[in-house]
């Protein structure tokens, strides 16, 4: 089949049903196949060389842009709020209304600074943010397939964009859902722009996008890639979904989230900083064996 999924970080529930989804999304072609990602410890790696690489959220909070108070300010935030959220003893209702309180409390810190616009190619660039192995071959043979990514990410839209506009890989056929900044006419942050994304909506995002995924109703075939379990609801805008293949990054606390990963993900992909696996898929999907 697919000589990755034996890797050692690779677990799942249930191989031969992978194995079905598979051959069915190949019988049907990858012109009907599209893929929604989470960004943030998904896309991008979660660690390297033993350190912890940042969200599009730390990008900020790390850069030149933000005072030391503010840094505190989030830090603190951070300390109270990450804990909640990979609390596997509290369900999501529980966590729902504090995520929402934790980005909105940073939201408002940043608006706060007086962040510019221009700024934020520099703090990317200054940042230790990388894109997981292997994201050229992910990004380019997407495109060079016109397979439609969309990703979705409760980060920070427009520090997302410039990480993969940094890495060379925003190509036309990539679509993001996010939080987007909202500049005065002087280029100066004065809000973020819409409803909040965060962790634990991002189904409500996903219905309230329907028009691209009415766009992309030739495509039923979904490639779905996340490291949370609110990741899971992405794909619910997608109409008249025939296959779903799940693959899942348990990049920390691995022991007490196996589990409730191996029920929830097709693929579980354990303390994996690469794209290995997802580009072996993509090249199996898309008739490159």
């Amino acid at each position: 089949m697919i000589p990755e999924l034996s890797n050692p970080s690779v677990c799942m529930r249930d191989p031969q049903r992978v194995q079905k989804i598979l051959q069915s999304m190949v019988k049907a072609g990858s012109n009907t196949l599209q893929v929604i990602s989470d960004f943030d410890m998904t896309l991008t790696r979660f660690a390297y060389n033993g350190k912890r690489c940042p969200t599009c959220h730390n990008i900020l909070d790390n850069s030149k842009l933000i005072s030391s108070d503010c840094k505190e300010q989030l830090k603190e935030l951070l300390n109270t709020y990450y804990p909640i959220e990979i609390d596997s003893t509290r369900s999501v209702e529980e966590k729902l209304p504090l995520m929402v309180e934790w980005w909105t409390k940073a939201h408002e810190l940043l608006v706060q600074q007086k962040i510019k616009k221009d700024m934020l190619e520099v703090a990317v660039r200054e940042s230790e943010a990388m894109l997981r192995e292997g994201n050229q071959l992910f990004f380019n043979h997407l495109y060079e397939h016109s397979i439609p990514l969309l990703i979705f990410s409760a980060g920070i839209g427009d520090i997302l964009e410039e990480v993969i506009r940094q890495a060379g890989v925003f190509h036309s056929n990539v679509k993001v859902f996010s939080n987007y900044m909202d500049f005065d006419e002087t280029g100066l942050l004065k809000a973020f722009k819409g409803e909040l994304i965060h962790i634990y909506n991002k189904r409500e995002g996903a219905l309230l996008n329907t028009g691209h995924f009415q766009e992309l109703r030739t495509r039923p075939n979904v490639l779905l890639m996340g490291d949370s379990l609110g990741d899971l609801t992405m794909a619910d805008g997608v109409q008249d979904m025939e296959n779903i293949l799940k693959i899942g990054y348990l990049n920390d606390k691995v022991e007490e989230r196996k589990q409730s990963y191996l029920d929830s993900y097709d693929i579980v992909l354990v303390e994996d900083e690469t794209l290995e696996v997802p580009n072996a898929v993509l090249l199996y999907l898309t008739g490159n064996k």
